[in-house]
């Protein structure tokens, strides 16, 4: 007998049920964020129902698998079918015992017959049929890779009934909020809170603010780049690219969940869903894994390595080898100096996090533990609580949990844009963290907020409807005082979103922290920023309307925007090429040690699409991408000079303030020199987790010399540099030598 407790379908509409899945004791187990947007219909008693849908749809879930089986399955509506009409031989063979192969057998043979299957196997009796609202009974992990999707919200009036779990509106009951304790406006997506998510746009009742007070600027038109730069296709990623790290061997580590095609075999004949990218020679490696890292966080350790934290659950219909990865660690080893690391697997000796997260945002803290924040509990729908996990957890410098779960204010708040929370490590060893519209200022220490942040007007910015966030450049000239840029975002998460325009500056551990609002050419979700050496940010991907989630998205933002922090406001934005590559959900952006950016992904897709498909719901307009591009930034165009032949006296460097030498040649009429400690991080969804850039202070610099030896202080405190691998950047005239690995220790 086969188990049905792992079944989930794609929200709004029916996708495949796994094989495994075929055979059934209870349809109430049977729940799945789907089955609650569908309203209850005659009791039936159950047995394989086939949807229809398209076929080729069909042979991509299924992978192309055949089978010569030669019986009908008819299509018969599943919302929609009365009892007395339910066809005959849809149950002629399911109520007598058959062998899960021969189910299987009959689930393939309908799914190339064009169809979706959702099969039950009925216990001797009317089964429970399809429930709206909360399921009474609860629901499993996810064994489908669809994400839930919220929709574009629905207006009701309000019934006045006072909610009595914090879920209120339209989608619950029409209920109120109240004096529920966290505040009484009941937000779009049916959350009772009082930031200007739940009161601002979109509030459906309670002390609603209207338009905000402070209106975020919508778009500005910006110069072209007086060198603007240039976009280059050089290679093939191997595998979608949903997540990125640079190594310290220099290659590009891509991360993906479990997909029925990628470009790349593994020795044991499935796909590989992760790839070592080699920028020297631009050809990829497949790397094994054992666990499905789908949306999941991450960091480097302070020894080097570098991990892969949360997931989801195995999809062992497409591959038997990979399990369930909610819970799951994976560490990655690599060296600057030791190549024989090059192209082995993910290590994963079973450790495990204190309770399952799917989207957790990761950042390391002074002491080298990892802070791993948010996630879901299993894949699903994000509106209703109990699938939520607003907590945090501490794993130790080796990647070891604590075991503990904590709960955090700011994510049980800003439900259900807890997820993917902006982070970053402040000089003063607390954290700013951003979720939705809200941030504050957080000391891990003490589990204590220590201030509540201005709301950032506009949009939100966070998961599903998710900007870009930077930590820009720390200095001592300030006192390494952060600087924080929050670019972009959406409204709600449907493929009508309008997206945002604005970006919001603050200096949180300023006196009195206030949003600096700015705007960029257009509205932009999933658009990331990246630092370069110089100081600047290069902002890349993402699009003009939808939000993130399979096939919800439109309207590619094709062009490179550059965003110097120096410039005064209103002119810090200018423009640079047009990619010809959409690059949606799912993309990333790399600095490389030369200085260019790597720029790989999109796979906006349950799995891999390679051409359109058109008039699809979910949209399959765009493609899984595998194309990686190269930016090439206007410091290195024309023919610009680098510091050559750069020797760093120690590669094991302390963040206490000690000093160390480095040696170069300079170009040519050298008038100025910077050197930047610059950490590339965890990239993934838009976001950069741990991603920092230190300006080192130096002395020893001669003009128009070109021998060179400079003295360089470190950081500080391990506040301002965090444990880890890092890149030493010497720059000459604004225009980088090749970068360095270095180890903070």
């Amino acid at each position: 007998m086969l188990d049905i407790t792992d079944v989930s379908l794609t929200p709004h509409r029916c996708t495949l049920i796994p094989f495994e899945a075929v055979r059934s004791k209870s349809w109430s187990l049977v729940h799945s964020r789907w089955m609650e947007h569908v309203a209850p219909k005659t009791l039936v008693r159950l047995a394989i129902l086939i949807v229809p849908t398209t076929k080729a749809h069909a042979a991509r879930l299924l992978g192309g698998v055949e089978t010569p089986m030669r019986t009908v399955v008819p299509a018969v509506n599943l919302v929609h079918v009365p009892k007395p009409n339910l066809p005959k031989s849809t149950t002629q063979n399911l109520d007598r015992t058959v062998d899960a192969a021969q189910e299987k057998a009959a689930v393939l043979l309908a799914m190339q017959m064009g169809h979706l299957v959702a099969v039950v196997h009925p216990s001797g009796g009317v089964e429970r049929h399809l429930d709206s609202g909360t399921p009474t009974t609860p629901r499993a992990a996810s064994t489908s890779q669809a994400e839930p999707v919220l929709g574009k919200p629905t207006d009701a009036p309000p019934t006045g009934a006072v909610t009595k779990d914090g879920n209120c509106g339209a989608s619950n009951g029409n209920t109120v909020c109240g004096n529920w304790p966290n505040g009484g406006c009941c937000s779009m997506y049916g959350s009772c809170g009082d930031t200007t998510a739940h009161c601002g746009d979109g509030c459906q009742s309670g002390p609603c603010l209207g338009p905000a007070v402070i209106p975020a600027p919508g778009p500005s038109p910006a110069p072209a780049a007086k060198v603007p730069g240039a976009l280059k296709v050089v290679g093939q990623a191997g595998v979608p690219a949903m997540h990125a790290g640079l190594l310290p061997n220099g290659r590009v580590v891509f991360l993906d969940k479990v997909e029925n095609y990628t470009q790349i075999k593994l020795g044991n004949g499935q796909f590989a869903y992760s790839a070592e990218y080699d920028p020297a020679t631009n050809k990829a490696v497949g790397l094994g894994y054992k666990t499905n890292a789908f949306c999941s966080g991450g960091a480097f350790l302070a020894d080097g390595r570098f991990v892969s934290i949360g997931g989801n659950a195995p999809l062992e219909f497409i591959d038997p080898t990979v399990g369930d990865g909610f819970t799951a660690i994976r560490y990655l080893s690599r060296s600057s100096t030791d190549a024989s690391q090059n192209g082995k697997a993910w290590s994963e000796p079973g450790n495990k996090i204190a309770s399952a997260r799917w989207y957790a945002s990761v950042q390391t803290m002074p002491d080298s533990t990892l802070f791993v924040a948010s996630g879901s509990l299993n894949g699903l729908d994000p509106t209703v609580k109990k699938n939520n996990n607003p907590t945090y957890e501490i794993l130790d410098a080796q990647g070891i949990s604590s075991g503990k779960n904590v709960p955090m204010d700011i994510l049980s708040k800003t439900q259900p844009y807890y997820m993917y929370p902006f982070i970053h490590l402040l000089n003063n060893g607390n954290l700013f963290v951003f979720a939705s519209k809200s941030a504050q200022i957080f000391n891990v220490g003490t589990n204590a907020i220590v201030k509540e942040l201005p709301d950032l007007p506009g949009d939100h910015r966070t998961y599903p409807n998710t900007g870009g966030s930077v930590l820009l450049p720390l200095r001592s000239s300030n006192g390494y005082a952060p600087d924080v840029i929050i670019c972009g975002g959406g409204a709600y998460q449907d493929i009508t979103s309008p997206t945002d325009a604005s970006c919001g500056r603050m200096q949180p551990l300023a006196a009195d922290p206030k949003w600096e609002l700015d705007s960029m050419p257009e509205g932009r979700g999933m658009v990331e920023g990246t630092l370069l050496p110089d100081g600047t940010v290069i902002w890349v991907n993402g699009c003009n309307s939808g939000a993130q989630g399979f096939g919800v998205a439109k309207n590619p933002t094709l062009e490179v925007l550059i965003y110097d922090p120096a410039k005064p406001l209103g002119q810090r934005f200018t423009t640079g090429p047009s990619s010809g590559i959409a690059r949606l959900y799912h993309s990333v952006a790399v600095l490389l040690l030369d200085g260019t950016l790597l720029i790989a992904g999109s796979n906006p897709v349950e799995q891999p699409v390679l051409k359109p498909v058109p008039n699809q719901t979910p949209s399959e307009d765009y493609v899984t991408e595998f194309r990686v591009e190269i930016y090439t930034p206007p410091y290195l165009s024309k023919g610009a000079a680098r510091p050559t032949g750069i020797t760093i006296s120690s590669k094991s460097l302390k963040a206490n303030g000690t000093k160390f030498n480095i040696k170069f040649t300079a170009p040519a009429g050298v008038k100025a020199v910077q050197v930047s400690l610059y950490h590339g991080g965890f990239v993934t969804h838009s976001l950069h987790m741990n991603h920092r850039m230190i300006v080192l202070d130096h002395t020893g610099f001669k003009a128009n010399t070109a021998a060179q030896s400079l003295t360089v202080t470190m950081p500080p405190n391990h506040n301002v540099a965090h444990a880890g691998p890092y890149v030493i950047y010497v720059m000459a005239d604004g225009v980088p030598g090749v970068g360095q690995f270095v180890s903070v220790t």
